[in-house]
């Protein structure tokens, strides 16, 4: 491989490695942060809004938050309300969505007081995203030392 184009393929390859595995990192620290002081709370999966919307293999979650400890937004000062909350879990979940989360079904899941629509599955549905975040690391590993084997192997020449 020329100069140039292994230079660029491995500042690429390097570039893109090293972001992938920035970003994973972030997504499971905040995961595991939400699933250790995040609020607990019981959701229920709805149904679908759009028939496209039922490909997406996180199920549609509704579930009412606690009385806030923060300030209300419209300036009262005083404890915020109880919301209802639409959010679909962070993380990954399989291809197809388990039989745990058809429609109807509860679900235990946390939330950030702060931001009630971040929300991650908690109990039987915090396995489901292990596959996922092994492959994203190994992308992003096997990417980043591919790009820095290119660059190292241009220095040596």
């Amino acid at each position: 491989m020329e100069t140039p184009t292994a230079v660029l393929a491995g500042s690429v390859l390097a570039l893109f490695g090293g972001a992938l595995l920035l970003w994973c990192a972030a997504e499971f620290l905040l995961r595991h942060q939400l699933r250790r002081h995040g609020i607990p709370a019981t959701a229920l999966v709805v149904a679908d809004e759009q028939p496209g919307q039922a490909l997406d293999p996180a199920p549609l979650l509704a579930y009412a938050t606690l009385p806030s400890v923060f300030p209300a937004s419209d300036g009262s000062g005083g404890r915020g309300e109880s919301v209802d909350v639409l959010a679909r879990p962070r993380g990954g979940t399989p291809l197809r969505r388990p039989a745990g989360l058809v429609p109807g079904s509860a679900v235990r899941v946390s939330y950030d007081p702060r931001r009630p629509a971040r929300v991650v599955l908690t109990g039987a549905g915090t396995m489901a995203s292990l596959p996922v975040d092994v492959f994203w690391t190994i992308l992003g590993t096997s990417s980043l030392a591919g790009g820095l084997s290119l660059l190292a192997s241009v220095l040596v020449h």
